[in-house]
């Protein structure tokens, strides 16, 4: 029915970046998908540039992650097993790259330099202990390492160790 039909326009675009700038973690989502239990998992993300996603990987086979910016800019950081910068991937909502998607088991993590808003769509459903492999080099949330480990994310070079 037509009453299905979700938008996704500037005004909850601008109401996103709000809550995002509102939150602890300075960033918000809205989910597109009615519930975790869904196969596929479709949502937008606020984030502002203080906001720390950890590096993560995730492990099950089956479990890939594509991303297109919305609004604004951000980097995807991609590591390998001994935690060196391998590659890093820019972005920008009406630029050059608007899109990725990550295969299973690759390290990752992103961070931004302006406000952003991106989606997300992932393999489903989504399994909140199961979801992702947090790397152990990399400071937990909310420990008081995470803002000048967020700075070195922010400045690596490729080649740099974590």
């Amino acid at each position: 029915m037509l009453t299905d039909i979700q938008l996704f326009n500037r005004a909850q675009r601008n109401a996103l970046k709000e809550s995002a700038k509102a939150s602890p973690r300075r960033r918000a989502n809205h989910n597109v998908h009615k519930s975790y239990e869904d196969l596929v998992q479709r949502l937008f993300i606020a984030m502002e540039p203080d906001s720390y996603v950890r590096p993560h990987r995730h492990t099950q086979q089956h479990k890939w992650e594509f991303f297109m910016a919305v609004e604004g800019s951000i980097d995807l950081l991609f590591f390998d097993d001994n935690a060196v910068l391998t590659k890093r991937i820019t972005l920008s909502a009406g630029g050059d790259c608007v899109g990725v998607e990550i295969p299973p088991n690759v390290w990752h993590a992103t961070v931004c330099f302006e406000p952003v808003v991106f989606m997300e769509v992932k393999q489903g459903p989504y399994e909140v202990m199961d979801d992702k492999g947090f790397a152990s080099w990399a400071p937990e949330e909310g420990d008081v390492a995470v803002a000048p480990f967020l700075e070195k994310l922010k400045e690596a070079e490729l080649g740099t160790q974590f």
